[in-house]
């Protein structure tokens, strides 16, 4: 019964925040929703594995590489994943995580991972 309720307010919040975000030209950084729709091809492989990541996965993570053109952009993405990585319940799931970069050919400049400090990504 819990579960319905908390993704409903969760989606609540998201929406919420979408709909009081400031124009892409006045935000300082990438938003989480934007990092989060991105990677949303990679959830099936976080949770159930496989070989490979889809390859929408792959663009997705090269795609944000691509936007991340500066030290906010870097620490911003870097924070969501973190965020994501400090939710997830335990499992296999962060190690799937944190194995997408190398499995889809891209090097992220930090780790995901719940260790990581974002605030020395530069």
């Amino acid at each position: 019964m819990a579960g319905p309720r908390l993704a409903t307010l969760a989606l609540a919040v998201l929406l919420a925040a979408a709909v009081a975000a400031p124009p892409a030209a006045v935000r300082a950084a990438i938003s989480c929703s934007t990092v989060y729709n991105t990677l949303m091809p990679c959830l099936p492989y976080v949770q159930m594995g496989g070989a490979m990541p889809p390859q929408p996965c792959c663009g997705g993570i090269r795609s944000l590489l691509a936007q991340a053109n500066n030290t906010p952009d870097r620490r911003a993405i870097c924070g969501c994943l973190k965020n994501v990585a400090n939710g997830a319940s335990g499992g296999p799931y962060v190690t799937r995580a944190a194995a997408l970069p190398s499995k889809c050919g891209v090097s992220l400049p930090y780790k995901i991972s719940t260790d990581v400090n974002c605030n020395t990504i530069n």
